[in-house]
């Protein structure tokens, strides 16, 4: 697969690079990220220079792009956007932000432009995009609600971090939603 780098108003996404590795590192120390993802937890070194090296480089090789968020071309990492390939037609997105980042619209814009991305023909050409997230991250899934990702349900012990499962919600985003924010999301 082509790598492309993805931009609009005030946030750029370009793939993660090994002169990225201490700011990933240091963003994935933070209880909040450790909270909600599946990454490891202590987040070391090790594991940002595993994930640049090899991890980002087989994505794109597997049609499971990542990109880097950040608020300008030669910018800071603030944040983390990838799409894993379910099937040809299909493919589950993740992110993060780091928490000086968040509640700007952010990562809100971002996930715009890598659906957008994702469902163009001439690219992924995908017709599903879904989201999963951990029962109670609110924030998350208020990025998946704002962008019209409509919510499916709760899978129990749908999901594991670091070795406990645990319950976690669905959402999704077909090509032909409209973007504007959807109903029936929990409180």
């Amino acid at each position: 697969m082509f790598v492309v780098t993805l931009a609009a108003d005030n946030v750029w996404l370009s793939p993660p690079v090994v002169t990225d590795v201490d700011e990933i590192c240091a963003a994935c120390s933070d209880a909040s990220i450790a909270e909600w993802t599946t990454m490891p937890a202590p987040y070391g070194r090790s594991d940002a220079e595993q994930f640049v090296r090899q991890t980002v480089p087989s994505g794109w090789a597997d049609r499971s792009p990542t990109w880097a968020l950040r608020e300008r071309e030669d910018g800071p990492v603030l944040g983390m956007i990838g799409l894993m390939a379910r099937d040809v037609t299909a493919a589950e997105i993740g992110y993060w932000l780091s928490p000086a980042a968040r509640s700007r619209g952010l990562m809100t814009t971002a996930v715009n432009l890598v659906c957008d991305f994702a469902f163009r023909p001439d690219s992924l050409g995908l017709e599903r995009i879904e989201w999963r997230a951990f029962v109670g991250n609110l924030d998350s899934a208020a990025v998946a609600r704002r962008v019209g990702f409509r919510f499916e349900g709760i899978q129990r012990a749908g999901l594991v971090q670091r070795g406990v499962r645990r319950d976690s919600w669905v959402a999704a985003l077909l090509a032909g939603d409209p973007r504007q924010p959807a109903e029936g999301w929990p409180d």
